[in-house]
């Protein structure tokens, strides 16, 4: 493998990593260099769009669940790989900050670019940065990108303040509204929601391309860790039907990855189109998603409820999967919704709680048999739960938790989204 990578952090959550990280992309792809994105932790969504801004595929890289080989396996390929960070820079689980993007940068050994909301701050910016390149001797900063500023007055003062320590300013993105996202509840609105995501990531890329040193940036980059050998995890079943549509979009690719990298076939199913899953299938697999704004078609689809209904192979399903098994989901607006009744359990949106974190969970029953790293990250709450629990589960920090889940003869699920078997 002849890959090399970079890191792309901040100081902080909302400082426009996301929106720099796929201009950054789709201005590099567009030059013809080839190039791949990487996500730092449990996000379903990010790698979409990192997937469409460079036309080639994401992975989840997630320090808390993988080990330092996994990651390396993962990361490895060809080309420039730009790893998106998640939170701060050195924020992870409780007690000390395991799971970090900081870590994903010793395990890896790569250098880090720190992306800078400097709408509120001038010479202050300098002891900021400052503290993240001194804080860690094995999180090396590289470089920095100016994000949020106010003129070019404003980028003369960040730059004659950053200037003393010998860090590359890369470039300063000037604030533009134009490159604001929507969001919504678990984070930005889906790739495919967008009908203008191509014009919108082009524009993005426009201003980018524009304002950053986009070789000096390359040039940074170091070589990807060579990967150890070894064998793809077993799938839960050589023929794998997935919910794959608005309402069921968050399943991690590395599992799909995986499952392809076994021999499984992957076999997608709409249960918007009112899609039943494939008979020939020897597992049922409902990932999380929307379901909640979608509940009404959901409810309505006879074909997909008659196929689950008859299915005599493991059915699974996480979080918003999960949901969709249990009895009935209210949605945000108070209007209860039949579900199809495979497991005793109901939720409801109507009255919104965060349920947030990492998660160990073990179980002996249903196709993901064993103790796996997981995450869960969900409004909903609770109104019945009723029947055999699935998993016995700790947090981060390993305090025991009451037990997810819900198993019933061929179906299983819990909110955990399983990250790896640990």
């Amino acid at each position: 493998m002849s890959g090399r990578g970079l890191i792309l952090a901040a100081p902080a959550s909302g400082s426009g990593k996301t929106t720099v990280t796929l201009g950054l992309l789709r201005a590099l792809a567009r030059r013809g260099t080839p190039v791949r994105g990487a996500k730092s932790g449990p996000d379903y969504i990010d790698p979409r769009f990192h997937a469409a801004a460079c036309h080639a595929p994401c992975l989840n890289l997630d320090a808390w669940a993988m080990s330092p080989e996994r990651i390396a396996a993962r990361a490895a390929g060809d080309g420039l790989l730009l790893i998106e960070g998640a939170m701060g820079l050195f924020d992870g689980a409780p007690p000390e900050g395991r799971g970090a993007t900081a870590d994903l940068a010793r395990h890896l050994r790569l250098p880090v670019v720190l992306i800078v909301d400097a709408a509120k701050t001038a010479q202050s910016i300098a002891p900021l940065v400052a503290g993240f390149a001194g804080h860690d001797p094995e999180v090396r900063i590289a470089g920095v990108i100016l994000n949020m500023v106010g003129s070019p007055r404003h980028e003369a003062m960040l730059r004659a303040a950053l200037a003393p320590l010998g860090l590359p300013v890369l470039g300063a993105l000037h604030r533009d509204r134009t490159m604001a996202h929507p969001s919504r509840h678990l984070g930005l609105v889906q790739a495919e929601e967008r009908a203008d995501l191509d014009t919108w990531l082009d524009a993005v890329a426009d201003k980018v391309a524009g304002a950053v040193d986009l070789d000096t940036l390359s040039a940074l980059a170091a070589p990807l860790p060579d990967p150890a050998p070894g064998t793809p995890p077993a799938p839960p079943g050589q023929r794998i039907a997935l919910a794959r549509d608005e309402a069921f979009a968050f399943s991690y690719p590395h599992m799909i990855h995986d499952w392809r990298a076994a021999g499984a076939e992957v076999l997608p199913f709409s249960p918007l189109a009112d899609e039943p899953p494939d008979p020939r299938a020897d597992i049922v697999f409902l990932p999380g998603g929307y379901p909640e704004l979608h509940a009404g078609r959901i409810a309505a689809a006879a074909r997909f409820r008659a196929g689950m209904e008859a299915a005599t192979c493991p059915v699974y399903g996480e979080c918003g999967g999960y949901m969709v098994l249990g009895e009935a989901l209210t949605d945000a607006q108070g209007t209860r919704h039949r579900m199809l009744g495979l497991l005793g359990v109901e939720t409801s949106f109507a009255t919104r709680k965060l349920h947030l974190g990492y998660r160990s969970v073990t179980t002996t029953e249903g196709p993901f048999a064993g103790r796996w790293a997981a995450h869960e990250f969900h409004y909903a709450t609770t109104v019945s739960e009723t029947g055999a629990p699935l998993f016995t589960a700790s947090d981060a920090e390993g305090a025991a938790l009451v037990p997810m889940g819900l198993v019933r003869d061929n179906v299983s699920g819990s909110f955990a989204h399983l990250i790896e078997r640990a």
